[in-house]
């Protein structure tokens, strides 16, 4: 009878705490530069993306780029600054897939999220339209954050692209 009772009060107390769950929804726009002079990803590790007469995804199987990319309000990269994209991704896929192992922060610089960053790593294939990623955790406004981003390819250019994220977190 102790056991039902403790158990109650658990899932009482816990649900209590589910309710008051906060969730917040933020969209941005993610610029990831490999070629040109101002890059914001470079290769540290695997094979160079030059290597003729291989198949281009299945050749960049274990290359690793670390990246600083801007995160800006609109597609535009000269549209406003709210943050930037830190950390790394890897070419995971050695079949005929393009998809990559990511460990991001992304970290914010405008208004109520200043100073606060959300962490996500997952799996990303690049070519699928839509691509959820896990969020694992987070600082500042987003301390103890959990949820799930929505990755859209917005434009790509070679090896450069946009993407458009839409993220829900739950705090």
């Amino acid at each position: 009878m102790h056991i039902f009772i403790l158990i109650t009060i658990l899932f009482v107390s816990n649900f209590s705490v589910a309710k008051k769950a906060k969730i917040l929804h933020v969209e941005f726009y993610l610029h990831d530069i490999v070629g040109g002079s101002n890059r914001s990803a470079v290769q540290v590790a695997g094979q160079s993306s030059n290597v003729t007469g291989l198949n281009p995804i299945t050749s960049m199987f274990g290359s690793v780029f670390v990246m600083d990319n801007a995160l800006t309000s609109t597609p535009s990269l000269n549209s406003t600054l709210v943050g930037r994209a830190q950390g790394l991704y890897a070419m995971a896929s050695q079949h005929n897939e393009f998809s990559l192992l990511m460990t991001l922060t992304f970290h914010f610089i405008q208004e109520s999220y200043n100073g606060s960053s959300f962490s996500v790593v997952g799996r990303n294939p690049v070519m699928s339209e839509i691509r959820e990623m896990p969020i694992v955790g987070g600082t500042g406004v987003f301390r103890m954050a959990r949820g799930y981003c929505l990755a859209k390819t917005y434009s790509m250019d070679q090896m450069d692209a946009v993407v458009g994220y839409n993220v829900t977190i739950f705090l």
